[in-house]
């Protein structure tokens, strides 16, 4: 079992005493032994069938076990397995008058800790609950430093102990305090906008505004508007004068997520305002200065985008004064099981539950995966393996991740039209959201003006009061 994986499974300090379960059909053992661990410093609670203890163990999971091999009803190796099940961490020993060595063996390989006979030896028993007090103290120091690792490995909201999010972290101290413009690149899906904020946080500017646009949600006819402002009755539905996201950031930090889908005219005006510091509203021609440091982040090559003349070069050096590049996920795997931490235990706060980690075979799947959605595939990932879980813990399977590859066997029915499948996948997005427009595009991974197109196509289009046409989501 990997240091990870123990930390992950106790997101938060253990028990003072470890919750010792006693299962057995007989009282008496029940009282002997519970009389005997209570003093070793255990939480003891005792059960005579094997249903009443697996009622309780989602309620208050046990950190360790002593169970009869044989009971009426269900039998102390089948409830070793469900046991271990849903609390894979459980320490489990099994108690029998009747014991095998066949038994003994099959015991260990379900994962039980130990066996021990009837009547017992309290010297060999009082050793086990010894070794098992000392595990149960070793998972919380485990616990305890993996969560200062935590706190030491987080930057500005970001979390990274591997030598490519060291190095950015860096970087980002060295020209914080001195840039004026800089570009950040990266897959979708790496945090680019943490990146941004971070080298806000670490600016001298840091209480200062910092406004964020995300290029790729705004319809081309408004980008100017947007982000110059305009003035009344510059256009059609102009009422009144409106302050653009310059003026907004005036002395602070803008932030332009997707900058490779500006359009070639706002790319001529931006560049204007990184040269000359001013800037005129949409419908006006009075020029006014402004202050703002300009934060550009992009999923595209944009020297590709240069050379086949969709993004302007001199805009592009412009921007390029300095670039940080923000490693995938792929290549900073020893970060998965921080992130996933982080993301348990904001999971476990939004959804009230006392999801207490991941089983080692889940921590494995998640290592394993090549992650082409990256950090936010893996908050997604963990986000809708938390939802579902009914146990404290996940499991592989809960994260429906990595099949394996090579043939499988399909099911081929009926072709459908695309666009009958296209509105189907709206229709249920929009229903697992409660109608949450936002989240249904970013659980379909397209932008929400994309998603506006799609509800338009198909008459589903309704705006309600208040709701916008653009947005500016990461």
């Amino acid at each position: 079992m990997s240091t990870s994986a123990l930390a992950l499974a106790y997101p938060e300090p253990l028990h003072p005493q470890p919750r010792l379960y006693i299962i057995d059909d007989d009282r008496n053992v029940l009282d002997v032994v519970g009389r005997f661990a209570r003093p070793h410093g255990f939480d003891v609670l005792s059960f005579d069938n094997a249903t009443d203890a697996l009622l309780e163990v989602t309620r208050r999971p046990p950190d360790a076990a002593l169970i009869d091999l044989r009971m009426p009803g269900m039998n102390g190796m089948d409830t070793l397995r469900e046991i271990k099940r849903r609390a894979p961490f459980c320490e489990v020993v099994l108690m029998t008058g009747y014991g095998t060595i066949e038994s003994a063996v099959e015991a260990v390989k379900l994962g039980a800790t130990d066996y021990v006979r009837k009547p017992f030896d309290f010297t060999r028993l009082k050793d086990l609950l010894g070794l098992i007090r000392a595990e149960s103290d070793r998972r919380q120091t485990v616990a305890a430093l993996e969560s200062d690792l935590l706190k030491q490995s987080q930057f500005h909201g970001m979390i990274g102990r591997s030598a490519p999010m060291l190095e950015l972290f860096s970087l980002l101290r060295r020209i914080g305090p001195h840039f004026t413009t800089a570009l950040i690149t990266g897959e979708t899906g790496v945090g680019k906008e943490l990146v941004a904020r971070a080298l806000h946080a670490t600016s001298k500017r840091r209480h200062k505004p910092f406004v964020t646009l995300n290029c790729s949600a705004i319809v081309e006819t408004l980008f100017e508007s947007e982000l110059f402002g305009h003035a009344r009755g510059a256009f059609t539905g102009a009422h009144e004068t409106r302050a653009g996201l310059f003026e907004k950031a005036n002395g602070g930090v803008i932030f332009l997520d997707e900058i490779g889908e500006l359009p070639a005219p706002v790319q001529a005006k931006l560049l204007r305002v990184l040269e000359a510091g001013e800037m005129a509203r949409v419908g006006s021609s009075d020029a006014q200065k402004v202050d703002v440091r300009v934060v550009a982040a992009t999923n595209r090559v944009l020297e590709d985008e240069v050379e086949a003349g969709r993004f302007r070069s001199d805009l592009y050096y412009r921007l390029h004064v300095v670039e940080l590049k923000v490693p995938s996920l792929r290549e900073r795997r020893d970060d998965i099981p921080l992130i996933a931490r982080a993301f348990l235990e904001e999971n476990a706060r939004e959804y009230a539950k006392p999801l207490r980690g991941l089983t080692p075979e889940a921590e494995h799947a998640l290592l394993r995966h090549d992650w082409p959605g990256n950090v936010r595939e893996l908050r997604n990932v963990l986000g809708r393996a938390s939802m579902l879980a009914e146990t404290e813990w996940i499991d592989a399977p809960d994260l429906l991740i990595g099949a394996p590859p090579g043939p499988r066997a399909v099911t081929i029915g009926p072709v459908r039209p695309m666009g009958e499948v296209e509105r189907e996948q709206v229709v249920r997005a929009l229903e697992e959201t409660r109608g949450n427009k936002k989240e249904a595009a970013r659980r379909l991974g397209i932008s929400r003006r994309a998603f506006y197109r799609r509800l338009e196509k198909y008459g589903m289009h309704q705006p309600a009061i208040g709701d916008e046409p653009v947005a500016f989501d990461d």
